[in-house]
Order: C-alpha cells, then structure tokens, then sequence
C-alpha cells in the first residue's frame, strides 16, 4: 500500500527519484501513465495488470470506454527504477502533467501520484476546503 505525500525535483534529464519507501514495492517492474486531474499514475506490474483487465473487460462499443482505454493505455510505458532510485519520465507525459522542476510524489492506495508542485497544492486546497462535503456525499465511507 502506498501512502503520504513526498517533495522531490526532477531533474534536467526529466527523472524523478522515487521515495525509498515506495522503492521495495516497485522493484518487480511499474508502469507510468497519464492520470487523471492532469497528473501521471505509476503503478506496480501487479496492480497494473489488474486495471487493465477491467479496462479490458469494459464495452468497447461505448464511447467513454475507448475514451478512457486511450487515456490509460495509450500513453503508458514501462518504467525501470535505476540504481539511484529514479524513473525517466518521458516528454509526453511532463507535458501532459505539466510537470516543471518542483514534483509531489503521492501515494495513493494502489498507485502513487505525480503532481506539478503547483497543482497539487492548488487541487489539495480546494480539497481540504471541501472535505466535510465530498465526505457526505460519500455516504459512510468513515
């Protein structure tokens, strides 16, 4: 399980250092892909073959499921953590997540997030201020 929320900078060469902690998780292979809220997802092999069976069990006849199959599969690619504990972010997907020099590595259950600095903390604010509200209109989640 991944979980908390981590600083880093990319580097001129657009790789990240992966928090040590997430490391041990990653090391049978991971996947990076374009998220959503305009950030990237990266996943274990595991758990990334497990979303795309259930993309791949979605019906392709409807719109939206081309949609999103596109969205996650498309853009995805393999990412190898290198002996210094980073992964190599390609062009595409800093432009998709409009990733500048200041990154949030987040872990999120089942995947970890990366976010432009910036955006995170402009979508973590608007979250935080309504949190009493997303947390009702989920019912008994806690």
């Amino acid at each position: 399980m991944f979980i908390g929320e981590y600083r880093h900078t990319l580097d001129d060469k657009g790789r990240l250092s992966i928090p040590a902690k997430f490391r041990a998780s990653l090391a049978g292979g991971a996947v990076v892909t374009r998220g959503l809220d305009r950030s990237l997802f990266l996943y274990t092999k595991e758990d990334w073959e497990k979303l795309t069976a259930k993309i791949a069990a979605m019906p392709i006849g409807q719109a939206d499921t081309r949609a999103f199959a596109r969205l996650m599969l498309a853009g995805a690619m393999e990412a190898e953590i290198d002996k210094s504990g980073r992964i190599n972010l390609p062009e595409f997907l800093r432009t998709y997540a409009s990733l500048q020099k200041a990154v949030v590595v987040t872990g999120v259950y089942d995947r970890i997030e990366i976010w432009d600095e910036k955006s995170w903390s402009e979508y973590a604010a608007r979250t935080e201020n309504d949190g009493n509200n997303i947390a009702e209109r989920l019912g008994g989640i806690i």
